[in-house]
């Protein structure tokens, strides 16, 4: 729909209408309605009021200039759960679901997680929410990022300690059986970086303005001191970096590294045991 939405049209005029991928059309209806999605069926004769019409119009003049349906509504679901983001915060994504898994698998009853760069606290959030026996600590630099993993931790009714950190500076000499971590690992000047949804998310939380690995260098090579024996490191990384990575943790003497691959068939985490 190119042309101004009108007060009223109908639900079912507009979700035949409008401009945008029909899942993206529902949810911003249902956004500006303040309705659920069941309701766009059982509602859909219902016709928009001039307010409605203004804020549906405004909500697709965002997206189609390419503002995240997650900054735009506000919310993105991630495990599960309920994730409020915005721009200080990437949004969470289907794929970091598989280091959530092969967390939940590994750490031993009653573990102690970390999770290093959490941005909007999804990788602590779920596996805190999944292991309520665990003990999870999460990192970051930005208190902005810190200020909405809060949030999602108390909205999904977890315990997580938030601590505004470094990489490791903030722990001190403490040790944990599981470390996991998302970090910026897009080299700098790699073209994604403005494409798509990319363009309006957090560049340092994307990049490591560098080759793509400093980070992920910098996690391993703190994690021994930070681990128990027997304790495992997991990282999500780009596309074409597994291999690098498992060099990186079979080079500081991690045991069983491997790499796991996700729902595309792309090898995205890479991991290794202490001895």
């Amino acid at each position: 729909m190119t042309q101004a939405i009108q007060a009223g049209a109908t639900i079912r005029q507009l979700l035949a209408a409008l401009p945008l991928d029909p899942l993206e059309n529902r949810i911003l209806l249902c956004h500006a309605l303040g309705i659920s999605r069941v309701a766009l069926i059982t509602q859909s004769e219902r016709a928009l009021d001039s307010g409605e019409a203004a804020r549906m119009q405004a909500l697709v003049a965002r997206r189609l200039a390419g503002e995240p349906i997650a900054y735009i509504v506000g919310e993105r679901e991630f495990f599960g759960l309920p994730f409020r983001v915005g721009p200080g915060v990437l949004i969470p994504r289907p794929d970091t679901e598989l280091i959530v898994e092969l967390s939940l698998e590994r750490l031993p009853p009653r573990g102690r997680l970390l999770d290093m760069g959490t941005g909007s606290g999804a990788i602590a959030v779920a596996c805190a929410h999944a292991r309520r026996d665990a003990s999870v600590t999460a990192l970051d630099l930005s208190e902005d990022a810190l200020a909405i993993a809060r949030a999602n931790a108390a909205a999904n009714g977890v315990q997580v300690r938030f601590l505004r950190s470094d990489w490791f500076a903030a722990v001190g000499e403490e040790r944990f059986e599981l470390i996991a971590s998302n970090p910026p690992y897009i080299a700098a000047g790699d073209a994604h970086l403005s494409q798509g949804d990319l363009r309006f998310e957090p560049v340092g939380a994307l990049t490591d303005h560098a080759d793509g690995l400093s980070a992920l260098r910098s996690i391993v090579d703190g994690a021994p001191e930070h681990l128990e024996a027997g304790g495992w490191l997991l990282l999500e990384h780009g596309y074409d970096q597994a291999e690098s990575v498992r060099a990186l943790l079979a080079a500081r003497g991690f045991l069983d590294v491997q790499s796991w691959r996700d729902l595309a068939d792309i090898e995205r985490v890479s991991g290794g045991r202490l001895s």
